[in-house]
């Protein structure tokens, strides 16, 4: 006997667009180097992509770093560094439909590191291509809200993006 427990379900949350762009066109925002470098990351912030190996099992790995002087005001005052090393582990790559992962949560202080997973919906419809991205909670409700922030915050960098190129959100 290992003395091991497994890990209770955790709730998720989900968030849903649908854009004006192609299925083809989706995927690439989630899957290439120059597509996540253009949005990923809450506003405020730029990713830097260092490697992406794009399989179960594999990695994307980044730096996340504050550029908008009031993250920047707000990293140096809460004692955080500017730029910060990310990593997601892809646990599936289903193209172009699909794409899970599970990302490190190592940085809440007095809480054992533990990993969030995220599952990438991408549907061709009339309107173009639907997303939905679902996550697993946080440990706790105050850090789930701020997940959830931050995702939000990250999907307007998305939606922004996209509404540029004349494919912006449908609904």
């Amino acid at each position: 006997m290992n003395g091991t427990t497994p890990n209770p379900a955790r709730a998720q949350f989900s968030i849903q667009r649908t854009y004006a762009a192609s299925l083809e066109e989706a995927w690439a925002l989630w899957t290439t180097k120059a597509g996540i470098e253009s949005w990923w990351g809450p506003e405020g912030f730029e990713v830097t992509v260092t490697s992406l190996d794009l399989r179960p099992g594999g990695e994307l790995n980044y730096l996340m770093i504050a550029r908008a002087p009031e993250m920047v005001a707000y990293m140096q005052q809460s004692n955080m560094p500017l730029s910060t090393p990310c990593t997601v582990t892809y646990t599936e790559v289903s193209v172009p439909n699909r794409l899970a992962y599970k990302t490190l949560t190592d940085f809440v202080p007095g809480v054992e590191p533990y990993e969030v997973a995220t599952i990438v919906e991408l549907r061709e419809t009339a309107e173009g291509v639907a997303v939905t991205i679902t996550f697993d909670a946080m440990h706790d409700d105050a850090w789930t809200e701020r997940a959830r922030a931050g995702h939000e915050s990250q999907m307007r960098k998305l939606d922004a993006l996209l509404a540029a190129q004349g494919k912006g959100v449908r609904s």
